[in-house]
This record gives C-alpha cells, structure tokens and sequence, in this order.
C-alpha cells in the first residue's frame, strides 16, 4: 500500500516532473513509490578486472519493455539504504524509464577490497560500465550522476572516454582534481600549498581500514538478505573538532584520537608537486577529456576556481570534438551540494540572495534524454553553455562562456598611510597607485592566536565551519588583519569571473602565509565574504621548488584566483582583506620554515605588505561593463 496521502497522489500527478518537489514526501513513502514502479536487485556484486566485486543495487522499471539506458551513481557512503538526494533520483529515474544503479566504491560497506580515495576510477569505473554495457536490460548507453565524492570519480573516468559512458553530470566535483590550468590543489587537500582541515575531518568520518567485512563467496541470496538489515555502517566515536582541530603536530591529529594508520597518514607529508599525487584518481589536465558533460558548481563551496578552470580545459581539450562541443555548466549561490535549496528567498549564510529558482532536476534528466534516449528536445541546443547566479543583483544570467566575455580587468589597488591594521585603520582600495615612498603595512602573525574563518566556502568539517556569505567585522576588528576598502559606489559594478591577487610582501620569517579575501560592504557595514585565498610563501616561485624567505626581502606573490559573480550596488564598498591565517579552514603555517605538519612549536612573523610605486599591491577585478 503506498504510504502518500490521496491528496499527495493527485499533487503528484498535477505536477509537472521536472517541478516536482519530493520534499513534501516521507522517506518511507518515497520507498514505497520506488517499490511499486519499480524492481530491484540488491548486494549485486560487480566484479573488476582484479577479482574485486563491488557492492551494487540495481533499480529498474518494472513494465519496461527493451533495453534501457542507465543512470550509475557511484558512492563511498551508505546509500545503498537509500536515502536524500539518491533516493529522490532513483525514483525520477525509473519513472522516466531509466535504470538506477548505485554502487559503493571498493572498500566501502558491502564491496570488496581496499578502500582508497576516489574509488580507482580509471580502473573500477571503467570496467563498472563494460559491465552495464553487456546486461540484457541495457541500452549500452550510460550516464553518471551524483555530488561530491559521487561526481568527483567521474573526472578521470571522462578521460578514459569509455565507449558506453554518454553523458555525465558532475556537481561539486572539486576534489577530484588534481591539476587544472592555475590550480594545483591535489583534489582540494591544499589551497595555494596549505593544506585544508576539512579533509582530516572528512577522513576520520570515512576512511575505516578496520571495517567489518562479509565472508567471500557468501551466496548471493544470503549477502542480499543481509544487506535488508546490517548496512555494515560504523558509528564512531563522537569528536569535539573544535578542540581536537587544534592538536599538534597535526600528522598526529587523527591517531590521537586512537585511529589506526591509513589514508591521512600517506597524504599529509605530501608536498603539492609529489608525484604520488599521479597515483590515485585524481584528474590531471593532461588525461584528455571525451564524454559530454552538465556541471552543477557553487559560489560557496570549496572549489569553484578549479571546477571553472576544468569546464573550460573540458571546452578546449583536442581529440573529441563533440565532448569539447558539448560542455554545459550552471553556478549557484548555494553551498557545497545544496542545489535542491535553490528556491525563492533563499539566504546564504547571513545574505539574503533573492529568488534563485532553477529546475536542476529537470534539467538533469533533460540532459540524459538528449545523450541516452537520443531525445534532443529534452536539452536544446540553443542551451546557453553557462548559467550562472549574479549576487547582489539577485539574479540568472546566461552567457556563450566563462568569464564573460565583456569583464574586463579593472585594477584595484592596496594603499594606506602605513597603518591599514583592522576595520578602523587607515586602508583605502583605490583606482589610483599609491605614489612613491607610500609607507608599507605590517602586522604580527601568531600562529598560536590564528585569525578565526567566518563563512566563505567549505563543506564536509565537521561543523567547524559554516558556508555562506558571513558578516566579517569580527575578525576585521584584529589588528593582525589589514583591511582596504574602497569609496562608496555610486553606481553598480558586476564583477563576474577569476580575482587575481598581487601583493608585495616581507616577513620576518623563514616561511608563512597571506591570505586574502574579497569582501561586499553594505550600506550598514556588514561585510559580506565573497570569496577568499592563500599562498604559503615558500611555493611563490611554483610548487615545484619551494625557496624561503629572507627576512625583509621583498617578494611577488600571486594565490590563485577567487572565483565569483556579484554585483556591488549603488552605496556599497569593495573590500579586501590580508592577513597570514584563516584558520580552521586552512592549516596554520608555524612559520619555522622546516616541516610544517610534523612540528609542535612555531614562531611569531612580522609580516608586511607594501604598497609604493615600485612595489605595487593590487587585486583585477573582472568588471562587466
């Protein structure tokens, strides 16, 4: 019996599919509509090339008459119980006449073998759609959908150009990089070479090498009986991360919480440039690119500058002039995953982003008809290839590309009269550079009383850290944060595309971090984050040769760019600010100049940035006109 009220039934059949909020509808009465038009098989194992068999559930119409292209959703979670976002798929995708297949990644819960990040996708994804290729009840067309760890797999997957692998919808996808153009974040473990806490926390929530195992070779009916009632999923032991993200060294952050060695371990002594990073799943802008692909990204999450870096080497990449031709990207103001939230009134963070309705399902399984059904009025072709949100202006806007091609650089540059130091100094951000002999900024940085992170973008920490646009004058009241803001506006400015960054800096120490962040100021004051940056200064000259500092010498540095679109209203202030430490979201550089993540006792900088007409600080901004 379906568990919807009758009211609930007649909405649901009013409703147009692509309209359709599942919502309003319980866990069990979602279930309950999967079962009935629907059949499954449970606990599948999908055997790879190494004898490895990976744990799947296959959902499939249950009057469907031919082959059927197939949606595959790959996961290091417990979804094989279904629940959230892959439940509302599944039950679309069957009754859209798709075959749903979820499957854990090795390691993982009912799979076999040995868990790794990422999954082996060049390997395990490869040979999971041979195996949905030669099934009776497919089409030999398969698409692969999903959100973080579910989209990032499919990076260097798409570079293996798998003959059945039609279509791909990667959303939040950032840590599946590992090198694109500008960026090289290791499937986001560093920002401009300082490691991210977020993945310590992530780890210790994931990775389980002591994990409870099924027998091998257990009869199929008995592993998919079992799989009804113990979903092998560990609780373990709660952990106060406000308190624990602070413990030094931080190679030791997780055994002394009493985890076993395992995947932090093998990672946190890596330096951005080891080419072990080569060995996993990461993707790597020299792999080639082949399968057409709908990518869902955020203002908010935790790599957008890399996501957009990747749409367009995707766009670019020789080969497959059809995968180049047939690269499509939508950002949100959300956070990382929240694409379901999209809707009227939405606030993110503190900041109120108007209406930002998008049919995201709709436009998902648009694109699978068009590429698995061969029905192209399901994704047009006069499809814009970037749909992005405008803040500040409160809406969407299209484009044939990304930047836009009318931004044009609009430098903007640093100057004081040598005491920028927190909300109430002397900080202007100017269209005119300072004039000679402009006195330098400085301020003490204390890795022991770091600048605490309020907002931005994140996810995945544990609760350390909340995404979204946050009001900054707490931290900007601090003294070791030198902040530059720029006259009111009198009319607005839309800056939409990458922010580069150029500072001119000396320290004290061996080695240490600038940060920076970009920063909308309301008539009232708040000070809304957009976007923000960081380099360790022992990676100026490229990840590759790490050289430190000489204390005073001066030095050119340039993080990565901060990604967004915002327009800056009437009455509003550009703001930017610099500082050495943006903590728990980034590792805190102890300054020593030795290695950072094995060392318990750091020292006090004395940082500077300088700002005169020979040493010229400044970040360029991409200005629609």
């Amino acid at each position: 019996m379906r568990l919807i009220s009758f009211t609930a039934a007649v909405a649901l059949l009013a409703t147009p599919l692509s309209a359709q909020d599942y919502s309003r509808y319980s866990e069990a009465g979602l279930k309950a509509e999967l079962a009935e038009t629907g059949v499954s098989e449970t606990a599948v194992l999908v055997p790879m090339r190494d004898g490895v068999g990976l744990s799947t559930n296959i959902y499939r119409p249950r009057d469907a008459k031919g082959p059927l292209p197939t949606i595959l959703w790959k996961t290091p979670y417990n979804e094989h119980n279904l629940r959230g976002s892959t439940l509302r798929y599944a039950v679309e995708a069957v009754k859209r006449g798709y075959a749903f297949l979820v499957q854990n990644e090795r390691g993982r819960y009912f799979s076999e073998g040995t868990y790794e990040i990422l999954g082996k996708p060049q390997t395990d994804g490869y040979d999971a759609l041979s195996w949905i290729a030669k099934q009776p009840w497919s089409n030999g067309k398969v698409g692969t959908l999903g959100c973080s760890s579910s989209a990032e797999w499919q990076l260097a997957l798409a570079a293996q150009n798998h003959p059945a692998h039609a279509a791909m919808v990667p959303m939040a996808s950032g840590a599946g990089i590992g090198k694109v153009g500008r960026f090289q974040e290791q499937g986001n473990w560093y920002t401009g070479g300082v490691p991210r806490n977020l993945f310590f926390v992530w780890l210790y929530g994931v990775d389980n090498p002591l994990r409870a195992q099924l027998p091998a070779n257990l009869d199929p009916k008995v592993r998919a009986r079992i799989a009804g009632y113990n979903d092998l999923d560990a609780t373990k032991p709660k952990v106060d991360w406000v308190q624990q993200i602070q413990h030094l060294p931080v190679d030791e952050m997780l055994s002394d919480l009493g985890e076993p060695p395992a995947t932090f371990e093998k990672l946190i002594h890596r330096t951005p440039a080891d080419p072990a990073w080569r060995e996993g799943g990461l993707y790597h802008d020299d792999m080639g690119w082949g399968v057409p692909a709908l990518w869902f990204d955020s203002w908010y999450d935790v790599s957008i500058g890399p996501n957009l870096e990747l749409f367009n080497h995707a766009r670019q990449t020789k080969g497959d002039p059809e995968a180049a031709a047939n690269q499509y990207v939508v950002v949100g103001p959300n956070p990382h995953c929240q694409f379901a939230k999209l809707g009227p009134d939405m606030v993110v963070g503190e900041r109120q982003m108007g209406d930002t309705s998008f049919d995201v399902d709709g436009t998902i399984f648009g694109w699978f008809d068009r590429w698995l059904k061969g029905d192209r009025s399901g994704f047009p072709a006069s499809t814009p290839h970037v749909q992005y949100y405008t803040m500040g202006a409160n809406k969407w806007q299209k484009g044939a590309q990304w930047p836009p091609r009318e931004a044009q650089p609009v430098r903007m540059y640093l100057t004081s009269n040598g005491h920028a130091n927190s909300l109430y100094g002397d900080g202007k951000l100017s269209l005119t550079a300072p004039a000679a002999g402009t006195p330098a900024d400085g301020y003490r940085y204390d890795p022991m009383n770091p600048v605490q992170t309020i907002g931005g973008g994140d996810c995945c920490n544990g609760g350390l850290v909340q995404p979204g646009a946050y009001d900054q004058r707490e931290i900007e009241a601090r003294a070791d944060v030198l902040v530059y803001t720029s006259d009111v506006l009198t009319e607005p400015m839309e800056v939409t595309g990458f922010v580069d960054a150029v500072l001119k800096v000396s320290s004290s120490a061996k080695d240490t971090d600038f940060a920076v962040k970009l920063v909308d100021v309301a008539p009232d004051g708040t000070a809304y984050i957009l976007g923000d940056t960081i380099l360790r200064a022992r990676y100026r000259d490229g990840y590759d040769n790490p050289v430190m500092m000489a204390p005073g010498q001066v030095y050119t540095i340039k993080p990565t760019p901060m990604t967004t679109s915002n327009t800056f209203l009437p009455g509003h202030r550009i703001r930017v600010e610099v500082t050495s430490s943006n903590f728990p979201k980034f590792v805190r550089n102890l300054n020593t100049g030795g290695p950072n993540e094995s060392e318990k006792v750091g020292v006090v900088a004395d940082n500077r940035i300088h700002h005169d007409a020979a040493a010229l600080s400044y970040i360029e901004l991409p200005v629609v006109k």
